[in-house]
């Protein structure tokens, strides 16, 4: 057994026995089928499944690597970006050069959308797509794991409570990045923090940061950062499909104190996150920061800095902000009107009153937030203001 055996993505050797394991089993054809027909795929799911599975078969059943694989699965990605979004922009990938790999850490809202974005952006400039660092509480069925580890993705343990497991753990995994970076010349993407920012707060974890250098304590930090090519990403939502259920949880929370998510809310969240509308996407790739941080503290409010500066603000987060309760009295944020087309503007209005009234009245405050912290972020670096 490999060192890394126990986390590592699937390699082009294993995707055949994979994939007939998949299409043999029966959760995973009935998601599909309720994804795909939800009104049939009760009564007549015996009869979808098998059609599912010959269909799968023939489309996907030749694929003998990993490259071949994302090269099928990347027009379905592109058709359901085609499908949920107004468009993806991007920037700064002239900071990205074929043949090298990259450390690419990056704000997160979307479970599945968030790297998703970084490889349709990537895998279109020609560049190879990165591995994915990936929460096992997001694995809890056996197909969900195979599925994620064939396109790329490794294991963060996060279910380990114990200290001592936990810091094996965390050795475990500082060292796959450094191999797959240095050795391997594979590119990484990881969350800034654990968990998705709901409040719209996107901050770095320093104890990430401290991970990455844990395997390789014997040389300084910043050799260790620069040597992985560590490299910032600001993705920006216009819409956040799960923005509702973000203001629900943050209102739990706020009134009781604790939250305990229902069983199949995380498949809900993936679901809704893939398929719901987010207007537009725009992804930043923010230059690296060179070997001048001597540790994670300082690190971490250089990424806060690159990753909410390269935040693309739009018309929804200045309507969001002009209404939140807490906006800075510090800040001379202007007015939407002032920035964007009357069209632009008007259509932006028109939905965001709309995601407002579908909001139950209590929690509209914690709507209002997640759209109106990134302009507050935003300003107070702009500011030269603390964070």
């Amino acid at each position: 057994m490999g060192e890394f055996d126990a986390i590592r993505p699937y390699n082009d050797t294993e995707v055949p026995a994979v994939l007939a394991r998949l299409l043999a089993d029966p959760a995973f054809l009935a998601v599909l089928a309720r994804f795909r027909f939800p009104r049939l795929a009760g009564p007549l799911g015996w009869l979808l499944k098998p059609l599912i599975a010959h269909r799968l078969r023939r489309e996907f059943g030749s694929s003998a690597s990993v490259h071949s694989l994302q090269e099928k699965i990347e027009a379905y990605i592109d058709r359901t970006i085609d499908k949920a979004t107004d468009g993806v922009t991007f920037s700064g990938t002239e900071n990205l050069a074929s043949g090298s790999a990259y450390l690419f850490l990056a704000n997160h809202r979307d479970i599945v959308m968030d790297p998703a974005f970084v490889n349709y952006v990537v895998f279109h400039n020609g560049l190879k797509t990165p591995r994915i660092a990936i929460g096992d509480n997001l694995l809890q069925k056996p197909f969900v794991s195979d599925l994620m580890r064939l396109n790329k993705s490794f294991i963060v343990h996060r279910s380990i409570t114990g200290r001592r497991e936990k810091l094996a753990s965390y050795q475990l995994l500082s060292a796959y990045i450094n191999h797959s970076i240095r050795e391997d010349g594979e590119s990484i993407w990881i969350a800034q923090a654990e968990g998705r920012a709901k409040d719209g707060d996107d901050r770095t974890d320093s104890a990430i940061l401290k991970m990455f250098h844990m395997s390789r304590k014997d040389e300084p930090f910043a050799e260790v950062i620069a040597r992985l090519n560590l490299t910032p990403v600001s993705i920006s939502y216009e819409y956040d499909p799960c923005d509702q259920a973000k203001a629900r949880e943050l209102y739990i929370r706020a009134t009781t104190g604790t939250y305990e998510k229902a069983p199949g809310e995380d498949d809900a969240s993936i679901a809704l996150g893939i398929t719901g509308y987010k207007g537009r996407v725009h992804l930043h790739f923010n230059s690296q920061p060179g070997a001048t941080f001597e540790d994670a503290k300082q690190l971490a409010a250089e990424m806060d800095r690159q990753i909410l500066t390269g935040y693309r603000l739009f018309p929804v987060h200045y309507l969001a902000y002009a209404q939140w309760q807490d906006a800075d009295p510090q800040l001379q944020v202007p007015a939407a009107s002032t920035l964007f087309g009357s069209a632009e503007l008007e259509k932006a209005t028109r939905e965001w009153q709309r995601r407002l009234q579908a909001c139950p009245e209590e929690q509209r405050p914690y709507l209002v937030m997640q759209y109106a912290m990134p302009v507050r972020n935003q300003y107070r670096i702009r500011a030269g203001l603390p964070l």
